[in-house]
């Protein structure tokens, strides 16, 4: 049966994207389009981020109908609800995939979805299309979640790809990589493509989703990443990379196979990627620099101890101004990462950050309100408090308030109070004026 593999983005209904436009091709079902096309499967592609919902609902309307593989995340609720009842409509069978379908199995099912693949989809979706996609095989095949007459039926964990070396690169030819490119180069003047060089995160840091990879970490080989980045080199002429791992430096002996293995192709391509600040040391930041980052986004999260404890984050303040200054002192930009309003936080944390970003004065700062996504320790520590903003088909996790929590006034304080602080001359008048708004709103909560 025909599988027709897609997502939920469509750049044109991102405002806040359309200002940084900054596309990256979307690599989740690229990657399962060359395992199943790999194994003979007919396969078909509609990459959304170009694209509109009208022209998609046209192409699902015109058929022949078969199986349509929804990718969902966070932030694409409403459209994955949409692609899905259009679907359904017009005949096919709806497959979803993603991190966020396994989360709310129930609500999606009841939107319109036949079958969730929970986690990494590769073997479960081979499994299925061996299968013809028979509902009668569903129970018997690992990472499928679905409804059956007694209920919801979760057929467990998926099959992981134990070794990734075996499996094709993304097939990034199926979508229109030059457009992306040459997005970028009209909006920045210069191009950037994505790679990845692992799957899964083994750390515990309680507000982030685990729900694709659990806590599995799996690495591809040195020679397998480097000859990916020779042939993107060679067929896109990119001007930059970005490798799309959740932490990139995990392993110093990988990351200086890869190294060798770039410098033996003669291969020095600019990118950027996220590390944790626990695994930058001297000989880290000395290989990102010999491979050519430009710059190294850290997860600092807060300049608070207390909070980063109770965040399980694993990392100390002094680790992270050490993999700030290390990386500087080799010419490397960093970007940091900064969270608001985790649980507990107070004033004098919120000042704590303030400092702790000026000690480290990266070059790039992006800071966020924390939210709880389900699925993960944060939600349920927090799950009576939860809010949500309105019907759910409508929302997202990022929406979701916490009632008991400083208001979204008091956080609007705590970030111009950053920025102000870190602006290249400060005017004390107005950090004044802001760090009363900050005592100001600090009683007030969210109801």
């Amino acid at each position: 049966m025909r599988l027709l593999l897609t997502h939920g983005y469509f750049l044109a209904e991102d405002p806040k994207e359309q200002q940084i436009m900054r596309p990256y091709a979307p690599l989740g079902i690229l990657y399962l389009s060359s395992h199943l096309r790999g194994q003979g499967f007919d396969v078909d592609v509609y990459d959304s981020t170009f694209g509109t919902f009208a022209e998609l609902s046209a192409k699902l309307a015109a058929g022949p109908a078969g199986v349509v593989g929804i990718y969902g995340n966070l932030m694409t609720r409403g459209n994955v609800v949409r692609i899905a009842e259009v679907a359904k409509a017009a005949g096919w069978l709806v497959i979803l995939g993603g991190p966020e379908p396994v989360n709310y199995a129930a609500e999606f099912l009841a939107a319109g979805a036949d079958l969730i693949v929970a986690g990494e989809a590769e073997h479960s979706l081979e499994q299925l299309m061996r299968a013809d996609f028979d509902r009668a095989a569903w129970a018997a095949i690992p990472g499928l979640v679905f409804m059956a007459d007694h209920g919801i039926v979760n057929t467990g964990s998926p099959q992981l790809i134990a070794n990734l070396d075996t499996q094709p690169w993304p097939d990034r030819e199926r979508v229109d990589i030059p457009r992306y490119l040459e997005t970028w180069r009209i909006h920045h003047g210069e191009s950037s493509i994505s790679v990845i060089t692992a799957r899964g995160c083994p750390y515990q840091c309680n507000w982030c989703s685990h729900s694709v990879y659990g806590h599995s970490h799996r690495r591809r080989s040195a020679v397998s990443v480097a000859a990916e980045v020779e042939w993107l080199v060679d067929r896109y002429r990119p001007d930059m990379l970005w490798i799309a791992d959740d932490v990139f430096t995990i392993h110093h002996g990988w990351l200086s196979e890869y190294a060798n293995e770039m410098a033996r192709r003669g291969i020095r391509i600019p990118f950027e990627c996220i590390t944790r600040a626990d695994r930058v040391n001297e000989l880290a930041a000395d290989l990102l620099a010999s491979l050519g980052c430009f710059r190294v986004w850290i997860g600092s999260e807060s300049g608070s101890q207390r909070i980063l404890d109770a965040m399980q984050r694993g990392v100390t303040l002094a680790q992270v101004r050490n993999a700030v200054s290390l990386c500087k002192s080799r010419g490397i930009e960093t970007g940091m990462f900064l969270m608001w309003g985790y649980d507990g936080e107070e004033i004098h944390d919120v000042e704590a950050t303030v400092d702790h970003v000026k000690q480290c004065r990266p070059d790039v700062f992006l800071t966020t309100i924390s939210y709880p996504i389900k699925g993960t320790p944060y939600f349920n520590k927090v799950r009576d408090r939860v809010v949500s903003p309105g019907p759910w088909r409508e929302s997202t996790d990022r929406e979701f308030r916490i009632r008991g929590r400083h208001s979204r006034e008091f956080y609007r304080h705590a970030d111009d109070l950053l920025r102000s602080e870190m602006a290249e001359t400060p005017d004390n008048v107005h950090i004044a004026a802001v760090r009363q708004g900050l005592a100001l709103t600090s009683g007030e909560i969210e109801a």
